[in-house]
């Protein structure tokens, strides 16, 4: 008896699901992606005291040139005219929520005549949490 030769089964891999599986992926990278709201390149000065800042503070960077840029933590950072803005930024978010946070992001060679009056401008606004912002390793290795 002779046995008649099958047709050949080609080996292939399925693709139908690879185009749900990037997507998939792809959204997620989107969702887990954290957008950082102030990019503003300072050094900042050491401490030795270490405290968490609260999560969409609103932020007031200041460079070594005098470069203003501000955020009130829920869109990305921009350049303000002159210190005196920074009375009328404040008013606008307190507006919005009298017990937002603020954050000064100095840096360390500015002169502190610029951040007393940024924080007597805060102050003036009646903004309840002001934080300095500070370098992450502690002197001493604390």
């Amino acid at each position: 008896m002779k046995f008649r030769k099958s047709a050949d089964i080609r080996a292939y891999i399925p693709t139908a699901s690879m185009a749900d599986i990037a997507f998939l992926l792809i959204v997620l990278f989107i969702i887990s992606t954290t957008i950082a709201v102030d990019s503003t390149p300072v050094t900042l000065p050491r401490s030795m005291e270490r405290t968490d800042t609260p999560e969409g503070a609103a932020i007031i960077a200041v460079t070594f040139d005098g470069l203003i840029n501000v955020t009130s933590g829920d869109e990305q950072s921009y350049a303000i005219g002159n210190l005196g803005d920074i009375f009328s930024f404040a008013a606008v978010v307190l507006g919005d929520d009298p017990l937002h946070s603020f954050i000064i992001k100095a840096d360390s060679n500015l002169r502190y005549e610029i951040i007393d009056s940024i924080m007597d401008q805060l102050r003036q606004a009646k903004a309840p949490n002001v934080i300095l912002l500070t370098d992450q390793e502690t002197i001493g290795g604390r």
